[in-house]
Parts: structure tokens; C-alpha cells; sequence
């Protein structure tokens, strides 16, 4: 099998820059007295500041860094959430962003006519949901309550749910942010094994996590970003070794 180096680019982001805008009057008053001294009641923040990285097919990349350091936002650039301010992000294949887990799911329809829904806004056609549907819901462990309206479920079954749905997508790039921060000690070593064998499988995954000694076991590659800057790219101990200073 040839080196994930050799392979062609899933990832490309070429010198891309995302700002935001601030808005600094949280109340009736302050927006008087911003007023009446002619002040600006926003100011700019630029979140990613030129960022270029390449990823190829088959790698599994940490992106690290503290929080606000760019890193979530640089997901949502890739998954497509967002739209950069200057330059481009381009991707090869289907892309699943474990972002927002369940942003696509209606309290008031089942568990079931919800994972049709989702794996649909996730761009699985109705006969993959189909040939996947028993797999997600036992992946998941809430089969008896799978015809209840989800607006009934615990944070917890809501959470299993909608991770099930997302990680069963037939994908190309898998995008994870900070995901295995919810759940029990048990489901997450489940996930967990889900994501090395996406990894075995020749897909491309890109994490951003907190937790050290999954990206190192995940991992090969890590990229730290430190105020919307990238300073370091290169083998994963070396990534973990400078955030962990």
C-alpha cells in the first residue's frame, strides 16, 4: 500500500482568511452612549489569517491549538459551513463534519423518520440509508426507543443518535470537532474504534480535540494553529509535544 504522501489531495486550503464581526453593545444604554460619543459599537476579529494546508487521502490530522485559536472555524471552512473571506478551501469526495452533531434533527418526529432526515442533509440517498439503517440504530443502543419522538430523549440518546447517523454516512473526509467530549466512558471507546477503522479504511479524518491521547492514537499528523496562524505541521509528537508545553 502506497504512503498517504503519495496519495492525491482530499484538503486543500490555500492562504485562506476569515474575519468576524463584534458587536460590542449588550444593552439599550450602551448603545446611546456609543452613540452620543461617536463610538464604534463593532470591531473586527480575524480568525484565520492566511492558513495553507494541504491533506491527502488517507492521512488522519490532528489540528490543535488553544481555544479561539481558529481551529473550529477552519473545520466549518472545509465542511462548508462557512465561506472564507479570501482565498479557497477545495475537497475531494463526500464530506461528513461531525460539527454540530444532530443540527438536522425535528423534536417532533421519531427516532426513526430522524435518521432518515439526517442522513439525507448529510447526502445519503434513501436506498444507503436504507442498507445502513439497522447498523446505525444498533451502533446507537436506543432500538426500544427508536419510534419515540426525539424531544422525549435524554441529552445522552440524542447525542448516540445523531453521532450513529453521521459516522454510518458512505464518506470520503470525516471532519470531527471535540465530539468525544459528550457521551459515556463506554460509547466513546466505541467511537472511538469507529474512527480507526474509517483510518484502516483508507478515509481522510481530521480532528480537533483537547484530548491528547486520542489524536495521538488517531493520528499521524498534527497542525497547531495559534491565533489564526499555523506554527507548526509535522508528526503528531511534535504537534502535542508544543501544545502541551
Amino acid at each position: 500500500m502506497s504512503s498517504p504522501a503519495t496519495h492525491r489531495p482530499s484538503v486543500i486550503v490555500d492562504g485562506v482568511k476569515k474575519r468576524f464581526t463584534l458587536n460590542h453593545a449588550f444593552s439599550l444604554k450602551d448603545t446611546v452612549v456609543s452613540w452620543i460619543k461617536r463610538r464604534k459599537l463593532t470591531s473586527e476579529f480575524e480568525a484565520l489569517k492566511g492558513v495553507d494546508i494541504v491533506i491527502r487521502e488517507g492521512e488522519s490530522v490532528a489540528v490543535l491549538g488553544l481555544n479561539g485559536s481558529g481551529k473550529s472555524t477552519l473545520l466549518k471552512l472545509v465542511s462548508g459551513v462557512m465561506e472564507p473571506d479570501e482565498g479557497q478551501v477545495l475537497t475531494r469526495g463526500r464530506v461528513a463534519g461531525l460539527i454540530e452533531v444532530g443540527a438536522g434533527f425535528h423534536p417532533e418526529l421519531s427516532g426513526r423518520e430522524n435518521v432518515f432526515l439526517n442522513a439525507a442533509i448529510l447526502g445519503m440517498k434513501k436506498h444507503e440509508i436504507e442498507a445502513r439503517y439497522d447498523e446505525i440504530v444498533a451502533f446507537s443502543e436506543i432500538e426500544q426507543f427508536i419510534d419515540q419522538e426525539v424531544k422525549h430523549y435524554s441529552s445522552g440518546m440524542f447525542m448516540r443518535l445523531a453521532f450513529s447517523v453521521a459516522i454510518h454516512v458512505e464518506l470520503d473526509i470525516l471532519l470531527v470537532d471535540e465530539i468525544l467530549s459528550v457521551g459515556d466512558a463506554p460509547f466513546r471507546e466505541k467511537c472511538r474504534l469507529k474512527f480507526e477503522e474509517l483510518v484502516a479504511a483508507g478515509k481522510t479524518l481530521v480532528v480537533v480535540s483537547h484530548d491528547l491521547d486520542m489524536v495521538r492514537g488517531l493520528c499521524t499528523r498534527g497542525v497547531v494553529i495559534n491565533k489564526g496562524e499555523v506554527v507548526y505541521d509535522g508528526e503528531i509528537e511534535g504537534a502535542i509535544a508544543l501544545v502541551d508545553a
